[in-house]
């Protein structure tokens, strides 16, 4: 049985069931801007100048935006079941094992690294169907299960739908494979479209490839990451430090209740109305986190300068660095500062008897140490 709406059209198959083909964007009839869609937008669009603006202010901006892209990394893998944490994220780049977390941080590395390269690529080429794939490739990286798969457009029907359920009671079917490259480049296609201000052109695209479901596995990863990429390409923001993943996970099912009614009733505007409130949400969120870095900051520096003595200065050192990578042992501070051992343990106790940092390890040899004020910002 065929049936169709606004957003696209259920198209009966041969095997007895029907697949879902979206209509290419942007929606026909146009989106209906009345007073509330108005107001989220100019909400959303305030809201994210103030986030883009405030990121730039900080004394090194290139640091709040690595911990950012940790913190959505390890967001937007919560939202698949996978639990890993900002920190061990953190700890296990710096080299430092964390037991029993080695799938978990895999994951959330893959999905960091995808993002690194994706920030990297948008500098000097528009998104593509090709980078899109390179950065699913880059989620499956090491992913023995899917590693046949990683990258390549799926080449078999797929559904979404309660554990064990048939393709013929699946709640959503997405096209089948045979439509896949030409629904990409009319994605593509859309993203070159400047009809509609930058932030509802993001939201349908995000919801666009999300229907189009062009892989067997990670689309919501490869999705979400496109919102970040997209909104630092159309220079909405300078770097892609907004996270949306905190806010679809806490309303997830209102989430996912959106992106169906699109494909049920061509709903574009409830979802666009759920999206901009996202992003105000969000960026209002990541601010304040900005906000209370600098102050953080600035209290640090100051119990550095005041209680420290002379080795003042040495300290700031290791603050700074601790910044970049908010793990450090007393061979580190040997290595930066040219200080004995001795001196350097020495240093650190004063790091711990003023509360910056604190022994991760529990252990009394090859000890770790952490700067929680600063982790916490972004767990």
């Amino acid at each position: 049985m065929n049936s169709s709406s606004r957003a696209g059209q259920y198209i009966q198959q041969p095997g007895g069931y029907s697949a879902y083909i979206p209509a290419p964007l942007p929606p026909q009839p146009a989106i209906v801007f009345d007073a509330e869609l108005q107001s989220l937008l100019t909400k959303a669009e305030r809201a994210i100048a103030v986030l883009d603006g405030a990121v730039q202010t900080l004394p090194h901006p290139d640091n709040f935006f690595a911990m950012s892209m940790r913190r959505e990394a390890v967001l937007s893998c919560r939202i698949d079941g996978v639990e890993s944490r900002v920190d061990h994220l953190v700890r296990r780049e710096a080299g430092f094992a964390v037991e029993h977390e080695a799938a978990e941080f895999d994951e959330a590395f893959n999905y960091l690294q995808a993002m690194r390269a994706g920030v990297a690529a948008i500098v000097k080429r528009p998104m593509t169907t090709s980078l899109i794939r390179q950065l699913h490739r880059q989620l499956l990286d090491g992913d023995k299960e899917h590693n046949n798969s990683a990258g390549e457009l799926r080449q078999q029907q797929t559904w979404i739908g309660r554990p064990g359920c048939s393709i013929v009671d699946a709640m959503f079917v997405p096209a089948p494979p045979r439509h896949l490259n030409d629904l990409l480049r009319l994605l593509e296609s859309f993203l070159y479209d400047e009809s509609l201000p930058v932030l509802l052109q993001v939201g349908l695209a995000h919801a666009q490839f999300e229907t189009i479901h062009p892989f067997l596995s990670k689309n919501g990863r490869v999705g979400r990451l496109l919102i970040s990429l997209l909104l630092s390409q159309k220079d909405v923001l300078q770097s892609p430090v907004l996270t949306l993943s905190d806010y679809f996970r806490e309303h997830r099912q209102a989430y996912y209740g959106h992106l169906q009614r699109i494909r049920e009733t061509g709903d574009w505007e409830g979802w666009l109305k759920f999206f901009l409130n996202g992003i105000e949400q969000s960026s209002q969120y990541a601010t304040e986190t900005a906000i209370r870095a600098v102050a953080q900051r600035e209290r640090d520096r100051r119990g550095v300068t005041d209680e420290f003595g002379r080795v003042a200065a040495n300290g700031l050192r290791v603050l700074e660095r601790l910044y970049q990578t908010p793990f450090i042992r007393v061979q580190d501070l040997v290595d930066m500062s040219g200080l004995t051992f001795q001196a350097s343990n020495n240093l650190m106790n004063k790091f711990i008897d003023q509360g910056i940092l604190s022994e991760a390890t529990g252990q009394a040899r090859n000890r770790l140490f952490r700067y929680d004020a600063w982790i916490a910002l972004f767990e």
